[in-house]
């Protein structure tokens, strides 16, 4: 609506006429307040991944102010240094209406949400559509404790995430099937070495380019989840959560590491290889599998098809009939409880507003002609969407609707390959396991656990490479079972898993 039509009209009837037909673009409506009431004002504080954050008087901004009726004050803070911005405003006192809680399980969070510094959410949700359509594991996996809602999550999709894919030309040119268990998937990684797949005479390729940190499996780490078959270090076993490095489907993955590093079908340097380094041997033809979101198999393949047309790499449904679904949620956005009640409610009605499908366009592409054009359902930036500011990696962080199919797109990406993409992901959908540990607390674990982390992992490594038999590992996991950390750790987290799932 124009801004003169409200300078113009008088008619109180006509504008509220007027004002009813705008918020009718959407599901739940605009979160603007009916008639001519002075602008809600919000403070936010929120990360952004653009180069510069948007000002505010950013032209998007302004249009999410006109349409919601609200003045945003948002403090804008660079990922880099997010994590120790929150803990300084939540330890002030001084908290913006609206602030995101990247990490909504640390110690400091948790101890707030005990003393009622939060907005308990909870009951109030019900009456907000749109964000009513995020699905059930970004409310579940962001419950605290007592199993209540204390936050809007920023939802993400859960399923698409890190997972294998592999060289779909390679695959047809060796006339090789698509691998669905860890055993056909080493026989085709051998065939990528063994049978000169890029053509050039040479034994130079290498079946699958995954890499460890000193912290865990990294890209490994979902080959180590097709044999737990679950998604993260904690499996729910006869309702008790069982650490996944005391059971024999880790023993197994490993015998398989290392039987690929000894028959090089994985990298020699795998132990210090870094995430781009990978990346530059799949673009330079030289690796047939890697780890990385659906959509993020685009990236190798449109480098390679630079000079290799027929190039593709496929993202894997599953393997061993497994297949990884992630959390539902990046964060989520607390309210505090200094914010009055009724003031609460119209922030929960800017923010559903901002899941609308308008409100999410809006915020993430701006202006249609302007800031975007759309091609076969796709919409594209124009370089003044750059210019303004305008995307997914700005106002996008605080106003998004939820998209299952957010990782099948990348820009660049044909139309065939998204349609893939979405196929893929539906099919994940239907079987996809997550983490039933998400948010749950352990004391110990915060003192202790990253060192035993680093020890398992330590281990792991050395039997990968040889270093050490399959053995040495038998021996270190009967010590890890009467390990007291562990022991504890084990103890506290099902202490809190019970907990969680009776206040459900």
């Amino acid at each position: 609506m124009k801004k003169k039509s409200f300078v113009l009209l008088s008619v109180t009837l006509l504008v509220s006429l007027l004002l009813s037909a705008c918020s009718s673009g959407t599901k739940s409506g605009s979160s603007g307040s009916e008639g001519l009431t002075k602008p809600l004002e919000v403070s936010i504080m929120t990360m952004y991944y653009t180069p510069e954050p948007p000002g505010p008087d950013n032209v998007v901004v302004k249009e999410f102010e006109k349409r919601t009726n609200t003045r945003l004050n948002i403090t804008w803070v660079s990922p880099n240094n997010y994590g120790d911005k929150v803990n300084v405003t939540l330890a002030s006192g001084d908290i913006p209406d609206l602030i995101l809680l990247d990490d909504p399980f640390n110690a400091q969070v948790r101890g707030m949400v005990a003393q009622g510094a939060f907005w308990d959410l909870t009951p109030y949700l019900q009456d907000y559509p749109n964000l009513m359509l995020y699905p059930k594991e970004s409310w579940e996996n962001t419950k605290q404790a007592d199993g209540k809602n204390y936050g809007i999550p920023r939802p993400r999709p859960t399923d698409g995430g890190g997972f294998t894919y592999l060289r779909k030309d390679w695959l047809d040119k060796l006339k090789l099937d698509v691998p669905t268990t860890t055993d056909e998937l080493y026989e085709v990684l051998k065939a990528f070495v063994e049978q000169d797949p890029d053509g050039n005479g040479k034994k130079d390729t290498i079946g699958y380019i995954g890499f460890v940190d000193q912290n865990g499996m990294a890209n490994f780490g979902q080959l180590q989840n097709s044999f737990t078959k679950v998604n993260g270090d904690w499996k729910l076993i006869d309702g008790k959560l069982v650490n996944v490095n005391l059971l024999p489907e880790v023993r197994e993955s490993l015998v398989w590491l290392n039987r690929a590093y000894v028959e090089k079908l994985i990298p020699e340097d795998f132990a210090v290889l870094k995430n781009t380094q990978s990346k530059d041997l799949l673009k330079s033809n030289r690796g047939g599998g890697f780890q990385d979101t659906v959509e993020a198999a685009w990236e190798p393949t449109e480098e390679l098809r630079k000079t290799i047309p027929e190039a593709d790499f496929l993202p894997l449904v599953s393997l061993n009939g497994y297949s990884n679904k992630d959390s539902g949620f990046f964060g989520m956005f607390a309210i505090p409880k200094t914010v009055p009640e009724d003031k609460m409610k119209q922030l929960l009605k800017l923010m559903d507003y901002g899941a609308s499908q308008e409100g999410s366009d809006l915020a993430n592409f701006g202006f249609k002609d302007v800031h975007y054009t759309e091609e076969n359902g796709i919409k594209l930036a124009t370089p003044q969407a750059q210019k303004d500011i305008v995307a997914q990696q700005a106002l996008g962080q605080i106003f998004l609707k939820y998209d299952p199919y957010l990782r099948a797109y990348r820009t660049g990406m044909p139309l065939d390959v998204l349609e893939r993409n979405k196929k893929i992901i539906d099919e994940k959908a239907k079987i996809s396991m997550g983490d039933p540990a998400v948010g749950l607390y352990s004391e110990t674990s915060t003192l202790v656990g990253t060192e035993l982390r680093k020890k398992i992992q330590d281990m792991k490594t050395k039997v990968i490479m040889g270093k050490e038999p399959i053995s040495a590992w038998d021996d270190y996991v009967e010590k890890l079972k009467a390990d007291p950390d562990l022991l504890k750790i084990t103890e506290e987290m099902n202490e809190a898993y019970q907990q969680r799932t009776k206040s459900e």
